[in-house]
């Protein structure tokens, strides 16, 4: 077994040489916007480029790079802005009464936080970083009134809105740790490939700890699960990169959790 795994991961470390994996966003230039910019494509569809839309850009706010650990806001804080991930992943949680951490989501780039602190007007919960962060932070208020003059923006709030409504589907549901556990890695995977990313290689930011608490697992049995995947072959696994070897498989487990 050992020595499987060991030329499954020699097989990754090659591959690993020629792509890089970490996604890091452009900044554009005076007419194109940055490529992982998470309003861009409602704003080309309305005939605006960078340049028509200098309210957008006055409203933005470039925050980073910020080391892992920091927080972009914390529960309770007042709600002004929504920030867009540019670089690195975002991890939400909240802790309960007994003091308990529960993971909420993972963001990554081109993907919004803050969204569900429009209704209270206040974040009802912590956003911090896993790894080097930088953030777009988009003044709310000014926001939604260019929206009501950008109706492709405003669908394009209202399509954020329901994707962050959407990824509780990983955690909710009788489902067996092996399909939530392929469930989890095929949602990166298309979250990364929607963005121009590879969908078959990327990094685990997160925690094997954070990942088990996120699906409700024991962090044994998210280990347990890996490791199982790997003698399978299904993933390779070096340190925090992940290549999946056989997505079909892979999709074909998470089919039930995923609902399609």
């Amino acid at each position: 077994m050992m020595g499987r795994m060991s030329a499954l991961t020699g097989t990754m470390q090659q591959h690993s040489t020629s792509t890089p994996l970490a996604p890091i966003a452009d900044d554009g230039d005076a007419l194109h916007f940055c490529s992982t910019c998470a309003f861009s494509s409602a704003c080309r569809e309305e005939g605006y480029d960078k340049s028509a839309l200098i309210e957008l850009h006055c409203m933005v706010e470039h925050v980073g790079p910020m080391p892992a650990g920091t927080h972009v806001f914390r529960e309770g804080d007042p709600f002004q802005a929504i920030s867009a991930v540019r670089a690195g992943c975002v991890k939400t949680y909240v802790v309960d009464n007994d003091g308990h951490e529960q993971v909420l989501g993972f963001f990554l780039p081109g993907e919004v936080i803050g969204l569900s602190g429009i209704s209270g007007e206040r974040y009802p919960c912590n956003a911090v970083t896993l790894d080097t962060v930088t953030v777009c932070t988009f003044s709310f208020p000014k926001l939604a009134m260019l929206a009501r003059k950008l109706p492709g923006l405003q669908t394009q709030l209202f399509r954020l809105l329901s994707q962050d409504i959407g990824k509780t589907a990983l955690v909710a549901g009788d489902f067996s740790a092996d399909q939530r556990m392929a469930a989890f890695l095929v949602s990166l995977s298309r979250r990364y490939a929607a963005r121009g990313f590879s969908s078959s290689r990327f990094v685990l930011s997160m925690s094997r700890t954070d990942i088990a608490n996120y699906l409700r697992l024991a962090a044994e049995t998210v280990s347990r699960v890996l490791r199982r995947m790997v003698e399978d072959g299904l993933i390779v696994i070096d340190r925090r990169e992940i290549e999946l070897r056989d997505p079909k498989r892979i999709e074909q487990l998470a089919r039930s959790v995923l609902r399609e």
